[in-house]
C-alpha cells in the first residue's frame, strides 16, 4: 500500500470496476506485481470505457468532428456561453482520456498521420501537431503526440517561448496576461515531464520545467504569493478566443 491507507471494502469496490481504473488500483494501491496489473491494463483496448471510446473515432482520425470542440460547434450561440461548460467530446479530450485510461498506442496506429492530414485547430485553422496558442491545449497535445509518435518538438519549444517572467504559464498570455496561473502551470509541467521522460528533453526545456516547479513551490502549491491566502477555484472558459 502506498501513501494513504484504504479499507479493504473500499479497495474491493474500486477493484470491481472498469479495467481503465482497475489496473491503476492494482498497481498503485494494492501493489500488485506487473504480471497482474499489466494483464488488466491490456483489457482496456477491448473492454469498457477504452473500447467504447476507441469505437467512436471518425474515419478522418478525429472524434466528434473537431480538434478541441465538436464539429459544427456554434461559437456565437448559447452553447458557447461562459457558464455553458466545455464539451469534452472532441479529439484532444478523447486522446487525453484514452492515454490516461492506459490504452496501448498501437490501437491507434495511423491516427497521428490522419490528424496531421485532416485536423485543424479552431483557433486560426492551425495544423493539429503544430500546436495552438493556449498552453493547456498545447500541454494535452504535447503528451498525446509523444504517446502517438508524432513530431511535437515545435509544441515543446512553445513552452520555453511563452513562459512568463514569474516562472510559470497562463493560457491567456495571448490576451495580455502577465501573471502565471496555477492551473495552466500544472498542466504545462505535467506535459513537459511526460515529454522529457519519453524523449530525454533538452537543457532548455528542463530549465523551463524547473522554473515552473519553483513558481508552485514558492506559493506552497496553493497559496497566493501576494496575500498568503488560498487561490480561488479555476474556471475554464468555453471559447475559441
Amino acid at each position: 500500500m502506498h501513501g494513504l491507507a484504504f479499507s479493504a471494502a473500499l479497495i474491493e469496490w474500486m477493484l470491481d470496476s472498469d479495467p481503465s481504473l482497475r489496473w491503476r488500483v492494482e498497481r498503485d494501491l494494492v501493489g500488485a506485481p506487473p504480471e497482474t496489473w499489466e494483464v488488466t491494463r491490456a483489457r482496456v483496448n477491448t473492454e469498457g470505457f477504452g473500447a467504447r471510446l476507441l469505437a467512436l473515432q471518425d474515419d478522418d482520425g478525429q472524434w466528434a468532428g473537431g480538434a478541441y470542440f465538436p464539429g459544427g460547434f456554434d461559437f456565437t450561440g448559447p452553447e458557447a456561453a461562459a457558464d455553458a461548460g466545455q464539451p469534452y467530446t472532441a479529439t484532444t479530450w478523447a486522446l487525453v482520456d484514452l492515454r490516461e485510461f492506459g490504452v496501448d498506442a498501437a490501437a491507434l496506429r495511423g491516427t497521428a498521420e490522419r490528424l496531421a492530414a485532416n485536423s485543424r485547430w479552431e483557433y486560426e485553422d492551425l495544423p493539429y501537431w503544430g500546436g495552438e496558442v493556449d498552453c493547456c491545449i498545447n500541454a494535452f497535445t504535447l503528451a498525446n503526440g509523444v504517446w502517438l509518435g508524432a513530431d511535437v518538438s515545435s509544441i515543446a519549444q512553445r513552452f520555453v517561448e511563452h513562459r512568463l517572467a514569474d516562472g510559470g504559464w497562463n493560457c491567456e498570455w495571448v490576451e495580455g496576461s502577465i501573471r502565471s496561473s496555477f492551473h495552466s502551470t500544472l498542466n504545462s509541467l505535467k506535459a513537459l515531464l511526460y515529454f522529457e521522460t519519453a524523449t530525454g528533453g533538452t537543457d532548455e526545456l528542463r530549465a523551463a520545467r524547473h522554473a515552473g516547479e519553483e513558481y508552485l513551490l514558492e506559493r506552497r502549491l496553493m497559496y497566493r504569493l501576494s496575500s498568503g491566502g488560498p487561490i480561488r477555484r479555476h474556471r475554464s472558459r468555453s471559447s475559441a478566443r
